[in-house]
Order: structure tokens, then sequence, then C-alpha cells
């Protein structure tokens, strides 16, 4: 019974490799193992979640342990080579009974996986023929239960939000959104403490500035801006869309009521709202979300408000906005009719943090050639977007650098998308790009060189 034990922790060894690889290395090495190739019955062959580095992660991780099995390493190298052949195998039959790519299907996902390299190590080892089955009873309950355990983590929570998910994701959001693990979050974040609290903060005390920075960072602009589109619906030539994001409402202290101030008295079409609300990204939320609230009582728009969630949002965040009046548009569209003619408002999940923005599922409901407004919290799923045929882009994320020199723009953007899309009006393709600058303050309380913004933006049908 030793050998049968011995075979069956070999076997859950290798099936945990490929997810434990794709925890670890992100995103290196995730392609497809069937680049995207279909069969002949015109199905993917094997599906987007079968990488190349799921295969060799699963191969090397069982190799190593060839002494456990007290067998040559080549023979280990083969038996884990067979693991992964009935895995794929497996994935190959799942996408011809159309199962989505990553669902689980008890038995069918664990007899090749197991069996294959059983039978292998059955007449490597001289086992009976009940040694083997004893290995297939012992493994699939447990590889069964465990890939319900991993999905559980590195799935949302709410199931009717349609999101890509690696599996950093769901840990993140736990770390993020985990209330009880608060007094340990300064561990978790020691790198943005030490940069932000300490060094930042004492910096500008240091240097008498801690007042100016606050009062900078209150000192909030109404920016009116003016966007043609040859191919905008004559119904909406002057539709004004009102733009607030970065809000990080509960960061600074009286940040809500000079957002009220500005926004009083402002007549718009629709209000978006492009995501961070709340300072940290981590700890309480109430603070966040009853300054929320007020806020949006305040909102004057026609077509009502939709919204994206960022970096400093959790998604457990997302009933709460939507109690706000806030409609969540997380990978997903939304269309605005006027005066008989249609656009869509396509909204993705964050792109910068939890990474989780799909366009192509966003975009799955809108027509081609229909107008859209791609919304997303930072300027990194431009290409994206651009490639799904959005005409314009709204974000924000980056502050417009938030501490700047004179006439030199922003020193940090903490986005991976080109520093042409870090602040204001910009262009990729035939695609127009508004970053705004964002109304309140991240890291520290403090803005110089960068007042905040709530964005007013005016749509015109182009005259060709």
């Amino acid at each position: 019974m030793a050998i049968v034990i011995k075979i069956t922790l070999f076997l859950l060894w290798v099936n945990l490799f490929p997810p434990l690889a794709a925890l670890l290395l992100g995103e290196w090495g995730n392609r497809p193992l069937d680049g995207g190739r279909r069969w002949l019955d015109d199905l993917p062959l094997f599906g987007p979640n079968k990488t190349i580095r799921g295969l060799l992660a699963g191969l090397a991780g069982g190799t190593v342990v060839f002494p456990l099995l007290g067998v040559p390493l080549l023979t280990a190298a083969i038996a884990s080579l067979l693991a992964m052949a009935g895995d794929l195998l497996s994935s190959f039959g799942k996408r011809r009974l159309n199962l989505p790519s990553g669902s689980i299907v008890p038995g069918l996902d664990q007899i090749f996986e197991c069996l294959l390299p059983a039978l292998y190590l059955g007449q490597a080892l001289r086992l009976q023929a009940w040694q083997v089955l004893a290995v297939f009873f012992c493994f699939t309950p447990v590889a069964y239960l465990g890939s319900l355990f991993w999905r559980y983590f590195t799935q949302p929570t709410q199931k009717h939000y349609p999101r890509i998910i690696r599996s950093t994701v769901r840990l993140r959001e736990w770390r993020s959104c985990h209330i009880p693990l608060a007094r340990w979050q300064v561990f978790f974040n020691l790198s943005s403490f030490l940069s932000y609290r300490v060094i930042y903060t004492w910096m500008f005390k240091l240097a008498g500035l801690q007042k100016k920075g606050k009062d900078n960072a209150l000192n909030i602009e109404l920016v009116e801006t003016t966007l043609s589109f040859p191919d905008l619906p004559a119904g909406f030539d002057g539709f004004r869309i009102l733009f607030l994001t970065d809000l990080h409402l509960d960061g600074l202290e009286g940040l809500t009521d000079r957002l009220i101030k500005r926004i009083d008295g402002v007549e718009a079409d629709l209000c978006l709202v492009g995501g961070d609300i709340r300072m940290e990204t981590y700890g309480p939320m109430a603070p966040c979300l009853h300054r929320l609230h007020r806020l949006m009582a305040h909102v004057r728009s026609r077509h009502g408000i939709l919204g994206v969630l960022g970096n400093h949002d959790c998604i457990e965040m997302s009933p709460d906005f939507e109690e706000s009046g806030v409609i969540m548009l997380v990978n997903d569209a939304w269309p605005i009719s006027e005066k008989g003619e249609r656009i869509w408002i396509v909204g993705v999940d964050d792109p910068h943090y939890y990474r989780v923005d799909d366009a192509f599922s966003a975009f799955r409901s809108v027509p081609a050639k229909e107008f859209s407004i791609f919304l997303a919290h930072s300027p990194e799923a431009f290409k994206s977007a651009a490639a799904n045929g959005a005409r314009l882009y709204l974000c924000g994320h980056t502050h417009g650098g938030q501490i700047c020199l004179p006439g030199r723009g922003p020193l940090v953007t903490n986005s991976r998308a080109p520093r042409f899309t870090a602040v204001g009006t910009w262009r990729y393709q035939d695609m127009v790009g508004y970053t705004s600058r964002g109304a309140g303050a991240s890291g520290v309380p403090f803005r110089f060189n960068c007042p905040g913004e709530i964005s007013l933006i005016t749509l015109r049908q182009a005259i060709s």
C-alpha cells in the first residue's frame, strides 16, 4: 500500500505544479499551448487554460521528485509527461463537449491524467492491477477537491460579473478586502508604506510644504473639453459627459464638500466614474462609501451614472457602489439612446493591479461599427480598446503625476502605458483618449503643479 500512496502523492504534486507556476510567475509563459488553433470540428484544440508554462512546470515538478518513487530520473520524467498528456487529452475531450476552458468535470479531469502515468509506473515498478486501480481511486477525489479549492481562490465572489481571472487575483482581493487583516496590512504593503508614509510625508514636512500640498489637493478644477468625431451619431452632437475618477474620498478631510460644491449646478447627459473611491488599497470601506453616497446625490445626469472598478476598489464593493446610484460595468457594455440613435459605454475591470480587464468580453454585445466609449481605470488597456473599435477612451489612475515640476509634466505616472497617455487628450490609431488628473490624491494627500480635476467632456460631430 505504501507504493500506492507514493504514486498518488507524486501525481498530486504534478497536478499542483501548473497552477502553482501561474501563481508565482504571473504572465510569464502564459501562451496557450495550442496557439489558438482549432480542430477539424472548428472547436478549440485544448483551450487557453493549457499553457506552455503549465506543461513545463508539470514536467519539471514531477521529474525533480524522482527519489520519492525510487525510480530513475528518466522514468519520473516520462511519468510526468504522460500525466501532462493525459491532462491535455481531458481538455481535448471537454472542448468536444462544448465545455468552457477551465471548467471542472469530476472523473473526466482525472481519468487520463492519472491512468496514463499509473499504468506506465505499474509496468516500471511491476505493480499488480489492483494497485493501479487503487492509485486512481485515491487520486481522483483528492484532485477534484483540490481543483474546487483552487478555483475558490482564483474566481470572483460575484459570479454575475464576467472577468478574466489570473491565479493571483483572488488572493489579492482577499488581502485587500478582508478587514480583519487591516492591522497587518503595513507588512503586506511595506514598500508603499515606507515610500509614501515615511519618506514623502516627512520630506514635505521638513520642507514646510505640508499645508501648501494639502491646500493644492483641495483646489479642484472643473476642466471642460470638447472632442470631435466624424462618426458620432447626430443625436449625440453636444452630448455632455461628467467624468469623475480617482476620488479617494476618505483620504483628505473636506474633499467631498469641495467636490459637491464643484458639481452643484453642472447639468450633464451622462456621468462616468473611473474608479478608486477608497484612499488605501486595503482596510475599511465604509468611510469612502458614505462619502460616495453623499457625492452621487448631487450629480445631475439625464442618463444616470456608470462606473468601473479601480485598483483601490474591491469587487465586493460593487453592490455598495450601485446602492449609491452607480451602475458598475465589469467587463460589460451599456447602451445609451438619444433621439432615436445609440452609442455604447464599454467598461472593463482594473487593468493595473488586478489586471482583469477583458475588452473582448466587454464588447461581445456591441454591434460592429457602432460608436463606443471605452471606460477603464487606467490607460493600460488602450491597445485592446483600439483593437475592438473604441472611438473614445476615458481613464484616470495617473493623477497627472500629482507631484510635478513646473512645466515638466509628471515625474511618475504609476502606469505601464506610454507617457503620452499620462494626462489630457491623446490619440492612438483611430481612437481618441482622455486621461483625467483625477479629483483626489493618493499615497500622500498633497498635490504640486498638478491640480485635481473634474472633467466635463462635450462630444461633437465633426464636419467632414
